[in-house]
């Protein structure tokens, strides 16, 4: 998702895109009309690599992965990189 927004922004702006992770902001330096709970999608995939990196987070983040809730988020974040594919 981050290497997609931030291909659109180089697409967009011609220059290097922000050293930046968080997904939702980088949707909004890119100028993009969210559709309704696109934000909240990305604040919450955003929070994936921070619950990733650190232990305390991993474990939390490990009991909340059920099979269910993966495939859920697997299927959002296709639908979110079919989107941003679309503007590049």
């Amino acid at each position: 998702m981050e290497k997609l927004l931030k291909a659109l922004y180089v697409k967009l702006y011609k220059k290097h895109a922000p050293t930046i992770h968080n997904l939702y902001r980088l949707a909004e330096l890119c100028k993009i009309e969210l559709p309704e709970g696109y934000a909240d999608w990305l604040d919450t995939i955003t929070s994936f690599n921070i619950n990733a990196r650190y232990d305390d987070y991993k474990r939390e983040f490990y009991n909340l992965c059920t099979q269910q809730y993966t495939e859920s988020w697997i299927n959002r974040i296709r639908e979110l990189r079919e989107w941003i594919k679309t503007m590049l």
